[in-house]
């Protein structure tokens, strides 16, 4: 990570024109994010967790050697020769080797399923074994320790943890724990064999001895990140590792610049839980003094330590609430005075007198923010001069809140509060007819039984309305009601598609997209469906969610097309719709010699459940029958993966422009209890997610993120488990197709003529290809090549 940190500030610095860079790369594959390392069992990717962004190495001419370390280095001759023989000639040479997992020297230290927990291939390890395992043991019990039995967890072995003293402490197991995996994570040592090896100057436990200028005893050799040791100190976060490369930098760019230390404060979640130290948490100053709140109930713990006199903030440690870590971290680097009373910082604030202390006005403006990238206050007002006025745009600008994530909210305090400065409103309201939120509106909706757009904008809105906050009342109308897109004073609420229940293509003809519940569908079905294509002159693909969609049907035929369909036994698909739109599932155990479970029955079964579920987004889910996944059930909203112990819960993954992996929510659950949860979890999204939203961007934008839905859904923290159980019954209950309810209500199909006066369609042009039709290009128009629908035999 630091290795390419380095690399990234080089190629945006002015000398990186000047240099030819060459990087070794021991793994098979480049810098990835360690520090999110658990999340590959969960459902990230090894592409997901890459730190390297497609194209930048080639882009900027960076020549990586992967699958080959730096074996020797010549430091009188200035060359690196590889592994693989690669030699390169150097003018400035850094080494940033990282550090080594510490295995105990233990018998048996060796053997199969003796792991360590440190790079993707060890990740794939753990996996390999704990699939023919059931037990694991991590020895080490601090962070990493802890974070590495989490895994374990999640991979579904018994797990325990010993801490390493003098030696093993095995729990008190009579010395004895059987055992499918060990797992050593007990602590890193620096990397540092390359440089004894070479004759470089070591530190008297090891590391790479540098100076403030992160030199090493070899002229033109820098030393940064874990391998290197300066003034006694390994440094084990990024942070520090970031601002050692940042130091070789400005070196390279002929500035004068110095590493003197770095803050080893850090915010983490572990095992779910907030965790937090800053400064001296221990109060290594006899003298000072320390101010503890327990809250058992809540399981919350808070320590602060302060000089003797009380005036200054030494240290502290935040578990289960870390809410405050970004406020006291600040009060601490800034050597802020603290207030009369300082257990206030800690105490429940009950009278908003601590409030003055933690504003984004008491910070100086060289109160550095992002350690990661090293980004103060100064560079956030800044970066709001020049333009910034979201947390994307500070990211893209500044970097601040792209490494370890602990500082959003402090850089959003501040954004928030310099665009307030400049007059610039910051405000949740969804548009300009309404003050108040999607949420906001939904619940006012659901109190009041408000179930039309004219009551809702007398009372809560001025003016008319517009697009926003009209689709937005039509969709809250759906998830409450299940009000009817086509209904007299519902019409104006919906866009173009739902208007005409169906999606309108770019030449103005529109899909038409039955519902195909687990993609199983009889020979009678496809015949129907090979018919209508027939006469109607349509042309037909399968498309990603296992449907069979016909494309090209002109607006006048829709109805009479549904008629036909619906006869059938077919229901519309709502593929125009914010809904669920399909579940994807593989064939299972049924046919399938891998599966598990009846995937297509369950599918069938979630499908039935949640057609015609309205929402903010639109909602796919996928069922596999086994973890080969051939339903890519973990890249989407809803997915669900059998085992031999019950179905796997997988939430919040989306494909589309921005790909993300779906999250593990739980494990082993019978089909009660999906239904349960799922039931739980979209009632809950439709209840307090954002106009547009996704469901992966609402829980990753939700304070405590998957933690707190999971605790939301499964323990039913907010005690309203059994409503949201109710609310989507109900919904289910009150399921009507759309298409059946056009045909069936000649008001309704009025709506579906092209012409008030006439029976004749529009002119539609289309070219054949490959059998089918499609719609003609302007120059194929011109050409006269392009023929009207009704001349196609």
């Amino acid at each position: 990570m630091v290795g390419h940190n380095f690399i990234e500030k080089l190629v945006a610095s002015e000398a990186y024109d000047n240099f030819e860079v060459h990087t070794f790369c021991e793994e098979p594959r480049v810098a990835y994010d360690r520090v999110y390392l658990s999340s590959y069992f969960s459902g990230k990717t090894a592409e997901d967790l890459s730190l390297v962004k497609p194209g930048f190495y080639e882009t900027n001419g960076v020549t990586v050697y992967l699958n080959d370390k730096a074996s020797n280095i010549d430091t009188q001759a200035k060359t690196v020769t590889s592994a693989a023989g690669v030699t390169i000639t150097y003018d400035k040479l850094i080494m940033a080797t990282g550090s080594y997992p510490f295995v105990p020297p233990i018998d048996g230290n060796d053997r199969d399923g003796c792991l360590v927990y440190r790079t993707i291939e060890d990740l794939d390890a753990m996996k390999e074994v704990a699939a023919r395992g059931k037990v694991g043991v991590v020895v080490g019990g601090g962070l990493l320790g802890l974070e590495a039995a989490k895994a374990l967890v999640d991979l579904g072995l018994e797990t325990h943890v010993v801490e390493f003293a003098p030696r093993l402490m095995p729990v008190q197991l009579d010395d004895e724990l059987e055992t499918d995996m060990v797992l050593f994570s007990a602590g890193i040592r620096p990397r540092d064999d390359l440089a004894k090896k070479v004759g470089l100057e070591l530190g008297p436990r090891g590391g790479i001895q540098i100076n403030n200028q992160c030199k090493t005893s070899a002229p033109d050799v820098f030393a940064i990140g874990e391998c290197a040791l300066h003034e006694g100190m390994i440094y084990g976060l990024v942070a520090p590792g970031y601002a050692m490369a940042q130091t070789v930098v400005n070196q390279l760019n002929a500035e004068p610049a110095s590493f003197t230390g770095a803050d080893m404060s850090t915010k983490l979640k572990l095992m779910g839980i907030d965790v937090a130290s800053i400064g001296d948490p221990h109060g290594t100053d006899e003298n000072a003094l320390s101010y503890v709140y327990e809250n058992g109930p809540e399981e919350i713990y808070k320590k602060i330590v302060v000089t003797p006199d009380g005036k200054k903030l030494l240290g502290a440690v935040l578990v289960g609430d870390a809410e405050d870590f970004g406020n006291l971290l600040q009060i601490m680097l800034n050597d802020m005075d603290l207030p009369e009373h300082p257990d206030m910082l800690i105490l429940p604030n009950r009278d908003g007198s601590a409030s003055s202390l933690f504003g984004p006005d008491a910070l100086p403006e060289t109160a550095q923010l992002c350690s990661c990238y090293d980004v103060s206050k100064g560079d956030i007002i800044s970066a709001v001069e020049g333009g910034c006025c979201t947390m994307s745009d500070i990211k893209a600008t500044t970097e601040a809140g792209t490494g370890c994530g602990g500082c959003v909210q402090l850089v959003t305090s501040v954004l928030n509060n310099e665009l307030e400065k400049r007059g610039v409103e910051v405000n949740t309201d969804i548009c300009e007819h309404f003050k108040h939120t999607r949420q906001e509106l939904y619940h006012i909706c659901q109190v009041e039984e408000i179930k039309d757009f004219d009551t809702l904008i007398a009372k809560h809105g001025t003016g008319c309305g517009c697009e926003i906050c009209k689709q937005a009342a039509g969709s809250i109308f759906a998830s409450l009601w299940n009000a009817y897109a086509l209904e007299p004073d519902k019409i104006a609420l919906q866009d173009t598609n739902d208007n005409y229940l169906g999606n309108m293509q770019k030449d103005g003809t529109y899909s038409v997209i039955p519902r195909v519940p687990g993609g199983e569908i009889t020979p009678e079905k496809l015949i129907v469906l090979g018919q209508v294509a027939q006469k109607y002159k349509l042309y037909t693909k399968v498309n990603g969610g296992q449907r069979i969609v016909l494309f090209g049907a002109q607006m006048n035929d829709l109805p009479a097309i549904w008629r036909i369909l619906v006869d059938a036994g077919f229901e519309s698909g709502q593929a125009y719709a914010k809904s669920l739109r399909t579940v994807k599932s593989c064939v299972g155990s049924t046919w399938c010699r891998f599966g598990l479970d009846d995937s297509v029955t369950m599918a069938i079964a979630l499908e039935d459940r949640y057609k015609g579920l309205r929402s903010p987004h639109k909602i796919k889910m996928g069922v596999s029958g086994c973890t080969r996944e051939c339903a890519e059930a973990q890249a989407k909203d809803i997915g669900l993966i059998s085992t031999e112990k019950g179905w796997n819960l997988f939430v919040c993954g989306n494909g589309g422009m921005k790909p993300r992996h779906a999250d593990l929510f739980a494990t082993e659950l019978s089909t009660e209890q999906v239904f349960k949860y799922v039931d739980r979890l979209l009632m809950f999204y439709i209840k307090t997610a954002d106009r547009m939203q996704r469901t992966a961007t609402w829980m990753d934008n939700m304070e405590g993120g998957l933690a707190y839905v999971q605790d939301v859904v499964i323990n039913d923290s907010l005690g309203m488990g059994d409503e949201l159980e109710k609310q989507m019954e109900a919904l289910h209950q009150t399921y009507e197709c759309d298409w059946k309810k056009a045909i069936e209500n000649p008001e309704f199909t009025k709506r579906f003529r092209s012409f008030v006066n006439v029976d004749t369609p529009a002119e539609q042009l289309f070219v054949q290809e490959r059998g089918q039709i499609r719609p003609a290009t302007e120059d194929e128009k011109l050409a006269g090549i392009a023929v009207e629908i009704k001349q196609i035999a």
